[in-house]
């Protein structure tokens, strides 16, 4: 078959952006167990701080202001009394006295002073309700008087009207530059906490996912989980999948050993009928079409065996380039199909060698057998290639009939043929899933479409080998 490794002619399928949207389509990144975890347990700790501090600001705030007012009342009521017993040389000592040991200032107020509340909060409010509850209604708290800030409170002697001033900060809010240190110290800890938490129950469950991708691509060794874990739940369900990927591996050897056997087993006698068949039919056109039958055995047994097996490969870096000029070079030349290359020089893939070249004849023989040109007959194959990131995009259009839409979907299901149109007595209806099954083996994807300007395209997405 003429390999043609020129540029595409007018007649080359779309570029390889076009290839159909499975292939592009990641899956949507949820959120992690940890962090869903973490998030709810975070939301916990915060509403339990919250409740807490409307707890706390309930228990101390009504008590701290009760007690506060006390305190004020009593410094009125004793200020009042020795004030009231005292003589006049006896009562400005008595002032001085009060100012320098108590940091308490009486003096008297003015019809012209200015003052404002103490309302500055909920705590000064309740205070000063039950000072004026306390004290009389024409007592006067304030926290500025003229313009001097303080804790001033407004009484009586004898009808003569004082104010007294004291520090607020006996009676101040609890809140402060430590209580705000103890509180975000207790919330930074209770977060470490919670993702201590987090990771703890993801831990196991992270686990078994591993092992669990293990088991898909075939290793079995690497999945076993530890039986010996303290959470008893955990522990049963680690059990239990170690005695499913044993029972897994087991299937496993017992299928490749039943297919090398019957794989022996069967080519044995169709090797000695169709030695017999050369030696005793004495019509060649007989002989011919009976070896052609044998043949055609032999392809069915080469399907099923390439169809079921096992799932694990270990890939490596593979030359796009030798392998599809094999696959090409294999189907052979007859003078009327032709093949035309645009991949780039020295493209390498994650893979291995020889399933890829299984892809590539599985894609080229379906090409060839179906593919063909409706008006002349002829086959034309374009195969084009690029690098994009981390990935490799192939296409592989045939110029054909194409396939109805509705049975793309069903083409790379096992044992599918489609239409009669598409579909003959040789085919097994197999070679577009072992195509499939070969491709997500590799780690790459593949996806089948009808191509705008006629035909059926083929598009491989492969790891781009490193480097």
């Amino acid at each position: 078959m003429p390999i043609d490794s020129r540029q595409p002619f007018e007649s080359r399928p779309a570029p390889l952006e076009t290839a159909p949207a499975p292939l592009e389509v990641r899956p949507a990144r949820g959120v992690s167990l940890f962090w869903r975890t973490f998030f709810f347990l975070t939301l916990l700790l915060i509403g339990c701080i919250m409740a807490w501090l409307q707890t706390f600001r309930a228990l101390e705030y009504e008590p701290r202001a009760l007690q506060g007012a006390q305190q004020l009342a009593s410094l009125v009521n004793l200020s009042r009394a020795a004030l009231v017993h005292s003589d006049a040389i006896a009562r400005v000592s008595l002032v001085k006295t009060l100012a320098a040991e108590e940091d308490l200032r009486i003096a008297p107020r003015e019809p012209t002073d200015t003052h404002k509340p103490y309302d500055a909060d909920a705590l000064s409010r309740n205070i000063s309700q039950r000072l004026v509850a306390r004290l009389g209604p024409d007592t006067v708290v304030a926290r500025e008087v003229n313009g001097t800030p303080g804790l001033w409170i407004g009484f009586s002697i004898d009808g003569d009207p004082y104010w007294l001033l004291t520090d607020p900060s006996r009676v101040g809010p609890v809140a402060g530059t430590t209580w705000l240190i103890w509180l975000v110290t207790a919330a930074l800890l209770s977060l470490a906490g919670a993702a201590l938490i987090a990771r703890l129950i993801n831990r196991p469950l992270k686990m078994l996912s591993f092992a669990a991708s293990r088991v898909r691509e075939g290793d079995f060794n690497a999945s076993q989980l530890s039986e010996a874990v303290a959470t008893s739940e955990i522990r049963e369900v680690n059990i239990g999948f170690n005695r499913m990927a044993q029972r897994l591996s087991k299937i496993e050897q017992d299928r490749a050993l039943m297919l090398a056997g019957i794989s022996h087993d069967l080519r044995t006698p169709l090797a000695r009928l169709r030695l017999e068949t050369e030696m005793s039919v004495a019509d060649p056109q007989a002989r011919e079409h009976m070896a052609a039958d044998i043949e055609q055995v032999n392809a069915i047994i080469d399907k099923f065996l390439d169809y079921a097996r096992p799932d694990h490969l270990k890939p490596s870096e593979v030359s796009l380039n030798q392998v599809i000029e094999a696959a090409v070079f294999a189907l052979g030349d007859n003078g009327r199909d032709h093949v035309h290359l645009n991949i780039p020089p020295d493209l390498r893939v994650m893979g291995d060698a020889v399933e890829l070249q299984r892809v590539f004849s599985n894609l080229l023989e379906n090409a060839q057998r179906y593919g063909r040109d409706p008006d002349t007959g002829l086959l034309r194959i374009d195969i084009a290639a690029k690098a994009k990131d981390d990935a490799v995009l192939v296409k592989l259009r045939d110029h054909g009939r194409g396939v109805p839409p509705e049975q793309l979907p069903q083409l790379t299901q096992p044992f599918y043929r489609g239409d009669a149109s598409r579909s003959d007595a040789t085919g097994t209806g197999l070679g577009l899933a072992i195509v499939d099954r070969a491709i997500l083996r590799m780690g790459g994807r593949f996806a089948l479409a009808n191509s705008s300007t006629g035909g059926l395209a083929a598009h491989i997405k492969l790891v781009r080998a490193p480097g």
